[in-house]
């Protein structure tokens, strides 16, 4: 049985305008992830995903590359215990 994981993301840079949510949705559903997006105040984008540690490592990749016209600066990542709330993954309000 493959151990699922929850990844919190915060992630840094030009990361608003730049569809960046959009892409992070894309990615996550691609790798079968659950969970959500949204864009903070602050200028950051927040995440929670769900699923297999490898398929994370590889939507954590994606995240660092970020879409063309995104600069990722940093990702704050904390290691949470799975909850499997989710069922999708989705792009939330700004918080």
């Amino acid at each position: 049985m493959i151990e699922k994981k929850r990844a919190h993301l915060f992630v840094s840079g030009l990361v608003q305008g730049v569809f960046f949510r959009d892409h992070t949705q894309r990615w996550a559903s691609s790798l079968g992830l659950t969970g959500w997006v949204r864009n903070l105040g602050d200028g950051r984008v927040e995440a929670l995903a769900e699923g297999p540690e490898a398929d994370l490592q590889a939507f954590i990749s994606l995240l660092r590359q970020g879409p063309p016209q995104a600069r990722v600066e940093d990702i704050e990542l904390e290691w949470e215990l799975y909850q499997g709330e989710f069922n999708d993954f989705r792009i939330l309000r700004t918080l």
